[in-house]
């Protein structure tokens, strides 16, 4: 194992890490960078997030969109304090999976790892299609399944290559994301101040006095927490990862959340104020009819084909990484079928997990190619309940294990994680909840024929 930091610095011997002290053996390829993971991140995100799904975001909060995503990262901020715990501590492959697993115990990172599936196994599919739902205007000619099946080959493809070939991606299309968004920005402005819409910006995105209640922020909250999802995934690939240093993983993804909720919060107030007195046409196509007011129709053209280009191929591309990932560390942990955790030979990627998740992405994008929303709650349920598990695992692991005695980060910081998430997660519907559960009892069914019929555990040193 190197014992070289970044330039070729040698690593103080507490910072040095590998997987080998965790019983693994190191089969994934090392080659990301800080910059590498805060990019992962940021494309997972995606900049241009807000686009895809303003409308929705827009009606649940009564227009104070840029206090939903303030809210978000807020609450995303106490959550990202807990990975950054729990990712210095295990910095393997796993993510909440691996947390709760050495954190707790292996029925609660079973548990853990189960309901974060039902967030990155469907994550995909939806980004598929909210793609198709850009495009659809655009295209009218073309079914939205041939996009669905046509981002989907692309994003496996890259993603079987290595991981160095999806970073070199992810740079790529960070750039004309980000290249997309100053565009919009710039020519919203002008526009506002010319006096469209609004007229300037106001605080009426931000927060209207006798609108805002509890619920309706805990409502608006859980529909935004879908541009947040990612800054958690850079966890994932902690055993690919040149620099060992126990604390890389962990600032990546503070930066990745605060440098998103910046761009969130700017881009949706702009937004806000330039539909003021819009009625939109469809939620699909809101952020879409409000660049329109702006700079006319090559702005919507502009703005709705880099939605589809950054949720369709940039995002997805990431998101397969990610849920192969898991897929990959509880299959290693035989919590998982075998196969999971096979590792093609040349190009080091978990390819068997990879191919899973096409399946599996193309079967779910098409039973949900008209129904945005219910898929939506769906993802943000299996993350939000993966995040519980997340902060419980912070407090039970260096609390109770460990002894420690710093309760601001091990209690007070995990334990108003916890919380908040649990609130968004009780404002969310009846259906979702219940879809939600039933996802749930077949973890346990599945978990109870795991350990008690095929009396298989998982293989720890904890």
């Amino acid at each position: 194992m190197s014992t070289e930091g970044v330039g070729g610095a040698p690593l103080p011997a507490d910072e040095r890490v590998g997987v080998e002290e965790f019983g693994y053996r190191q089969e994934l390829r090392r080659a990301l960078s800080f910059w590498d993971l805060l990019v992962y991140g940021m494309i997972f995100m995606v900049p241009i997030a807000p686009f895809g799904i303003f409308g929705y975001v827009f009606g649940a909060s009564k227009g104070m969109v840029a206090l939903a995503y303030l809210i978000g990262m807020v609450a995303m901020f106490f959550t990202a304090m807990s990975y950054r715990a729990m990712s210095r501590d295990f910095p393997v492959s796993g993510s909440v999976y691996a947390y709760a697993q050495r954190g707790i115990g292996q029925a609660a990172g079973f548990f853990a790892g189960w309901l974060i599936l039902l967030d990155y196994i469907l994550i995909p599919a939806l980004l598929y299609v909210v793609s198709a739902a850009a495009l659809s205007p655009l295209f009218p000619g073309v079914p939205r399944a041939a996009w669905v099946v046509g981002f989907l080959l692309i994003g496996a493809a890259i993603n079987l290559r290595g991981v160095e070939l999806t970073a070199r991606t992810n740079r790529v299309f960070l750039v004309l994301e980000l290249t997309v968004l100053f565009a919009f920005l710039l020519v919203g402005l002008i526009a506002l101040y010319s006096g469209a819409g609004a007229g300037r910006l106001t605080l009426a995105p931000l927060y209207q006095p006798g609108v805002v209640t509890p619920a309706l922020v805990g409502a608006a909250v859980s529909v935004a927490a879908l541009s947040f999802l990612g800054f958690d995934a850079i966890s994932t690939l902690s055993e690919e990862v040149k620099d060992r240093r126990r604390n890389t993983v962990g600032r990546a993804t503070l930066a990745a959340l605060f440098l998103m909720g910046g761009l969130f919060i700017l881009q949706t107030w702009v937004a806000a104020d330039l539909s003021r007195g819009l009625t939109f046409k469809s939620p699909d196509t809101a952020f879409y009819e409000a660049a329109a007011v702006a700079g006319g129709g090559w702005l919507s053209l502009l703005t709705a084909g880099a939605t589809a280009l950054a949720w369709g191929v940039a995002n997805s591309l990431v998101s397969q990484a990610a849920i192969s990932r898991i897929l990959y560390a509880m299959a290693r942990d035989r919590q998982l079928p075998a196969p999971l955790a096979r590792v093609h030979p040349t190009f080091k990627t978990p390819y068997v997990s990879i191919l899973i998740v096409v399946l599996v992405s193309l079967v779910v994008a098409l039973a949900f190619i008209d129904d945005v929303a219910r898929l939506t709650n769906l993802v943000n349920f299996g993350a939000l309940t993966g995040f519980l598990f997340l902060h419980a695992s912070v407090i039970y692991h260096f609390l109770v294990r460990r002894g420690s005695r710093n309760y601001f980060s091990h209690l007070l910081l995990p334990g108003i994680g916890f919380v908040i998430i649990a609130y968004v997660l009780y404002t969310m519907n009846t259906e979702t909840k219940l879809l939600g559960l039933g996802w749930l009892a077949v973890g346990i069914v599945y978990y109870l024929v795991l350990t008690r019929v095929l009396r298989r555990g998982a293989a720890l040193e904890v």
